[in-house]
């Protein structure tokens, strides 16, 4: 079976049909849920790369200066600081800045503070970018949800907070 819009069924209605054919004492209620949040994270994935590309960006690149942008003025965190609110490695966030950079939306510079350290800063052009960016992907955002109501929308924002509550800790 494949996803249908409107029949009450599904890909994932189907896989859990197929278990149960074959064990029956399972109980694939979990499945229902995960399997469908892993397809709409899939989905809602490439419908954001394909928002931001005509900025030039990414949407890893988007999550480097999206945080630089929420961070206030001056747009400006540590390597350190931008690696653990993205959960990346230091190594996959210097690819990303050196991208960046190499693009004019960010520029590295000594830490005033630690002759150690370096300071990301948002430039001007990448503060066009990302301001850009952001309504861009928010509308992909709300394309997406334009099949539930605004009440619908905010119970299920409050059930995956507390789903995401409960998995990461």
């Amino acid at each position: 079976m494949t996803e249908s819009k409107g029949t009450g069924h599904d890909a994932v209605d189907a896989i859990a049909a197929q278990w149960y054919a074959v064990r029956p004492e399972l109980d694939t209620a979990p499945m229902a849920v995960f399997g469908r949040i892993y397809r709409i994270g899939r989905a809602m994935e490439e419908r954001m790369e394909r928002a931001y590309a005509p900025f030039g960006i990414s949407r890893g690149e988007f999550d480097v200066i999206a945080t630089l942008r929420r961070s206030g003025e001056p747009y400006t965190l540590s390597p350190r600081q931008l690696s653990a609110t993205l959960m990346l490695t230091t190594g996959g966030m210097t690819g990303r800045l050196d991208k960046l950079e190499k693009a004019g939306l960010l520029c590295r510079q000594p830490d005033p503070h630690d002759r150690r350290g370096l300071r990301v800063t948002l430039t001007e052009h990448g503060l066009d970018v990302v301001d850009a960016a952001v309504v861009a992907g928010l509308q992909v955002q709300r394309e997406a949800l334009a099949g539930l109501s605004d009440e619908e929308s905010a119970a299920l924002a409050g059930l995956l907070r507390k789903l995401a509550e409960g998995v990461t800790g």
